[in-house]
């Protein structure tokens, strides 16, 4: 078993002209490299009609639509987040239990809102009164603000964790940029926050510092968009963990926060 925690795929209303072959080819790639379970996340329109980190209700809406749709057509790989713009929080709420209702397993916030603003309170107080993950977009140690974005960071994330102890969050791609160090520190004495390994980013020692932090129960494997790294850090775990412990990394850590039966079992 093996489930991917951090993947995305297109759909028509997105900047990709080519949204059909490059779901494809995640899929494709994805059975090559023996992912089980693809557990996605559209955002919006990805930029095409309203911005990829503020995304319109109407994008969300129809992000999750289309996400979906590909859930049911590939109800063997594939498995949704609810991506929602907590911004618009009446709209928000009822999208996360629209789309839970229609078999979605867990709950994705981009860069829309800093983690520990007040306004993500309901939604994790619906994570947990739901029994799904939150899967919070992290820059590993902000230093300053980007156009487009509210980004998030480590101290931040826990923040919120520490004021939701009863729901399992997900920072994510520890290998996406930035000072992962910074966030391995902060989330260390934080058990409701689980790290994703995906990202671009291998640097040397960054596997060995995740498990040094918060041990190989804390630890999700995933590969955003750059499925192929995320196939590197998957072998080179296999150097230095034993069978056991890369099997909670490969799936086991993720059926534990996730909804019971989410993923199959044999």
């Amino acid at each position: 078993m093996l489930v991917d925690v951090h993947a995305h795929f297109y759909h028509q209303r997105t900047p990709r002209a080519d949204w059909r072959e490059r779901n494809e080819s995640r899929i494709t790639a994805g059975a090559k490299i023996g992912i089980s379970v693809h557990v996605a996340s559209i955002l919006g329109s990805f930029g095409l009609t309203s911005p990829t980190y503020f995304p319109s209700p109407r994008d969300v809406t129809a992000g999750n639509d289309a996400l979906l749709a590909l859930q049911r057509a590939h109800a063997d790989r594939i498995r949704g987040y609810v991506c929602v713009n907590p911004n618009y929080g009446a709209h928000a709420r009822a999208e996360i239990v629209r789309c839970l209702d229609a078999g979605m397993i867990g709950i994705k916030l981009a860069a829309s809102r800093r983690a520990d603003d007040p306004l993500l309170d309901p939604i994790a107080a619906l994570a947990r009164e739901r029994r799904v993950p939150v899967l919070q977009h992290i820059w590993q140690h902000r230093r300053h603000d980007w156009p487009g974005q509210e980004a998030s960071d480590a101290t931040e994330l826990c923040t919120l964790a520490r004021r939701h102890p009863d729901v399992a969050f997900i920072l994510a791609h520890i290998g996406g940029g930035g000072d992962w160090l910074h966030s391995l520190h902060a989330v260390a004495d934080v058990p409701n926050v689980y790290v994703d390994l995906s990202g671009s980013g291998v640097d040397g020692g960054m596997l060995e510092a995740c498990v040094e932090s918060v041990g190989v129960n804390r630890l999700l494997w995933g590969t955003d968009i750059t499925m192929e790294t995320g196939w590197a850090k998957l072998r080179y775990l296999e150097t230095f963990l034993s069978k056991d412990e890369m099997a909670l990394v490969r799936w086991k850590n993720a059926a534990r926060i996730f909804p019971p039966g989410a993923f199959p079992t044999d």
